[in-house]
């Protein structure tokens, strides 16, 4: 007689079960990927394409337009007509190279000026007890709870000539007379840092709350003075906070509109009041759409590092 293997099957409630959570994998991956097409894709392919065309006084401001009732042969007409002379024209003109260089001087500057300030304050909110860590918390993240044009609007006040800082300052003896604050790059600089400086401190803090103590502890047993300890142990571990915080001051900065519209001099043009004059004052979408690609693969350097660094300390930990 031959004996029959007898396999196991699973349960039906087993494959339902499996069936529902694979459903549910997908969509967790499908929701993130239709919101980067619709919110990312969709917009950067119009942008390319605009920045493709050529300027015309026309309604839209721009050629050639893409004709869908003429089918393939509208489609290659279009495709024949599209150029890069808003590039070249990006290349050609200091205008914009020098408005580039501006947005990237004064992102550095405020960046590491924000780091400065912040890495204490967020060393000191990880180091206190932790009763008070959540209401110091609260009163960094205060700020947000009023509208970013109202606070910068709120500092024109405080930096006029007659304004309540050299109001202070007079009084308290350090300046004779008035000083132009406003329309400077004093003034960008203090806006810049007032509205990004809790972006710099969350992420330093996440990761200082997140270090071993005893790493300390066992520096101290090793000879290390607190100095010593904190350049070679609380430093390290908490670069990649430092690097976050980095990144998402710098980034934003770079492309600022408000802060330097309302609180800089004629004479300090970034790249977003570039761009902003470009599309309605100027009408010159193809060029400004070439401003934004041009300034989109300059951030996206910075970014790829981090992702690199970060998958480099991944596998590391590992």
């Amino acid at each position: 007689m031959t004996k029959r293997t007898v396999t196991s099957r699973p349960a039906p409630s087993r494959i339902v079960a499996r069936r529902r959570r694979s459903v549910l994998e997908r969509l967790s991956i499908a929701v993130p990927m239709l919101w980067l097409a619709a919110f990312f894709l969709a917009p950067f392919a119009i942008v390319m394409r605009l920045s493709l065309s050529q300027t015309t006084i026309a309604q839209p401001p721009y050629e050639p337009l893409f004709d869908l009732s003429a089918g393939l042969a509208g489609l290659l007409a279009f495709v024949e007509h599209l150029s890069l002379d808003a590039y070249g024209l990006l290349a050609s003109d200091p205008l914009y190279i020098l408005s580039y260089l501006r947005s990237l001087e004064i992102a550095a500057v405020s960046t590491l000026l924000l780091l400065v300030l912040a890495y204490p304050i967020a060393y000191g909110i990880a180091r206190a007890p932790q009763r008070w860590q959540g209401l110091l918390m609260t009163l960094v993240i205060l700020p947000f709870w009023t509208s970013f044009l109202i606070r910068v609007y709120a500092w024109m006040t405080v930096l006029q000539r007659d304004g309540l800082l050299n109001d202070i300052l007079v009084r308290l003896g350090i300046i004779n007379e008035p000083v132009t604050w406003l329309a400077s790059d004093t003034a960008i600089y203090l806006g810049a840092v007032y509205s990004y400086l809790p972006f710099m401190i969350l992420p330093i803090y996440a990761a200082l709350a997140r270090m071993d103590e005893t790493l300390l502890e066992a520096a101290a047993d090793l000879g290390c003075t607190r100095r010593q300890a904190f350049w070679r142990v609380t430093v390290p571990l908490s670069a990649r906070g430092v690097i976050a915080g980095v990144l998402l001051c710098f980034i934003p900065i770079v492309g600022e509109f408000v802060i330097p519209d309302l609180l800089g001099g004629s004479d300090t043009m970034m790249i977003g009041q570039t761009l902003w004059t470009e599309f309605f004052a100027n009408r010159d979408w193809p060029v400004a759409s070439a401003v934004a690609i041009v300034l989109l693969v300059l951030l996206v350097g910075p970014i790829l590092l981090y992702e690199r660094l970060q998958d480099r300390a991944t596998k590391e930990a590992r």
